[in-house]
């Protein structure tokens, strides 16, 4: 019989033990794992070449043989370096048509700050127990999709966590401190 936890904190729950080399480890012994898929907009594309993608797509999932989830999670765009950048080369130039453009991109920068623009992000994620299947099954995953002409990596422990916040949190953004206990 399953132990009943009725707790309104999500870490009594959840069954997440640790993230690391890319995989989420549960405290039963699972790896979440997974790829991440790098978008790629196939309606710019002729026809053939779309459809040879969306055939080559339904192919490859046809040929997956076992369980596996499609994500779709979005992360914050941090822009704050391209930012700091801009400043500093309006700060040094002296054409005032230059710095106009520049202010202008500035504007554009902070607009897209404060209006929290994200970039969407495609995972395949599985869970398996044993460490060779998992990287077997991440190598079916990345060759799988390069035949159809998309780029896939393995999930980083950064993109897991990025998932685990949009799934726990409904993808926004906390703040809260840390707190010590003394």
């Amino acid at each position: 019989m399953e132990k009943k936890i009725n707790s309104p904190f999500t870490e009594n729950w959840l069954t997440v033990k640790a993230i690391q080399n890319g995989t989420i480890v549960t405290e039963d012994n699972y790896k979440v794992c997974g790829v991440k898929i790098t978008p790629r907009n196939i309606f710019i594309l002729d026809q053939d070449s779309q459809n040879n993608v969306l055939i080559g797509l339904k192919n490859f999932y046809n040929m997956i043989d076992f369980e596996f989830w499609l994500v779709v999670a979005d992360r914050p765009v941090d822009i704050s370096v391209y930012m700091s950048q801009l400043q500093l080369l309006y700060n040094k130039t002296s054409s005032p048509a230059i710095r106009k453009l520049i202010s202008q991109d500035l504007d554009k920068g902070n607009n897209f700050i404060n209006n929290n623009v994200v970039d969407t992000e495609y995972y395949i994620l599985f869970k398996d127990k044993k460490d060779e299947d998992v990287q077997k099954k991440v190598r079916l995953l990345i060759n799988g999709l390069a035949s159809c002409g998309l780029n896939a990596s393995q999930t980083t422990n950064d993109d897991l966590r990025v998932i685990l916040n949009n799934f726990l949190n409904g993808g926004k953004n906390t703040e809260f401190g840390t707190v010590i206990a003394l």
